[in-house]
């Protein structure tokens, strides 16, 4: 399950749902065994210039090269911009997690873990 998460200025304006809807269609477009991405984002009031830091984090997978991590490096940096209205810093870093990174589900009898994501 992909993460991104985006750092930014609150100056900016922008509808974080929809950038996540974006990105995560667009990693989906790349690789339709991705899934649904955990999407979060930090407004920061303290700052100097306006800018934004999105980070996508995947797991290693060997079709993931480096060929595949250009692309959707482009892709996913050509969708956020369309959805900004003003000049920002702009940073995007695309990682892939070591080996011992663990990722799982933990459900707790009687919880739906898709209400509790909205």
């Amino acid at each position: 399950m992909p993460h991104v998460e985006i750092k930014y200025s609150d100056n900016v304006d922008l509808d974080t749902h929809k950038v996540f809807d974006a990105v995560e269609n667009i990693i989906n477009e790349h690789d339709a065994s991705a899934g649904v991405c955990k999407s979060r984002a930090y407004p920061c009031s303290q700052y100097k210039y306006s800018h934004m830091l999105v980070t996508v984090s995947l797991l290693t997978k060997a079709h993931r090269d480096s060929a595949f991590t250009h692309q959707l490096s482009v892709d996913i940096e050509q969708a956020i911009k369309t959805h900004l209205k003003q000049s920002v810093y702009f940073s995007l870093n695309i990682e892939y997690s070591l080996a011992h990174y663990t990722t799982n589900t933990h459900i707790v009898a009687g919880d739906d873990l898709l209400r509790l994501s909205d």
